[in-house]
């Protein structure tokens, strides 16, 4: 984890673990460990406590470790609500995000769409914890869970003849309540990273 990031996880845990920690595991929600919080994200164990964040029992890559310690930040008690899902332009102040979650959530996953459809039953049984409705949309879709209250789905389009592969993520109901625009933007972008590092 670069440095910057490693500094702003720290301060977050501070205040993270600077609260009720048996109401922290509730609204997480997660099963507690000691002082550690434990709970799936991004398809992997992860683990919480005041001196770092494990995810898949190492120290998480890149900007991973930040969007977890924002979510532990942020989370409130209130439960998620799935549908109706919505997109991203639908969330709160998301116009100055928009661009760059077109590019690097929705168009980078659309090469892949073809190899994808033969994986998604893999892929959502290691990201998803809880069950929820299937999908329905496009030629076949999918959702997965990259944090306990927060929800993805992802309408794909196969390429034909008259039109290339295309990808739509949507975002559950509430997702804001648990992560500002600009942190859930980045949650669609690493979902999709470890989507194509499992193809």
């Amino acid at each position: 984890m670069q440095d910057n990031y490693a500094k702003l996880v720290k301060e977050n845990l501070e205040k993270v673990f600077g609260g009720n920690l048996d109401e922290l595991a509730a609204n997480l929600p997660a099963e507690k460990s000691g002082n550690t919080l434990v709970f799936q994200a991004f398809g992997e164990e992860c683990r919480v406590s005041p001196d770092g964040i494990a995810l898949g029992g190492k120290p998480p890559e890149s900007i991973l470790g930040l969007l977890v310690s924002l979510y532990a930040l942020q989370v409130t008690s209130e439960p998620c609500l799935y549908e109706p899902f919505r997109a991203f332009k639908e969330l709160p102040d998301s116009m100055p995000y928009a661009g760059a979650f077109m590019t690097h959530t929705q168009q980078v996953l659309e090469p892949h769409v073809a190899k994808l459809e033969n994986r998604v039953a893999q892929i959502t049984a290691a990201f998803n914890i809880d069950s929820v409705p299937p999908s329905e949309g496009g030629d076949f879709s999918f959702r997965l869970q990259p944090l306990p209250k927060i929800w993805l789905e992802f309408i794909c389009y196969l390429p034909d003849d008259d039109f290339p592969a295309a990808v739509t993520c949507l975002y559950s109901q509430n997702a804001h309540r648990f992560l500002t625009t600009d942190a859930l933007a980045d949650v669609g972008e690493y979902t999709v990273k470890k989507i194509i590092a499992a193809l």
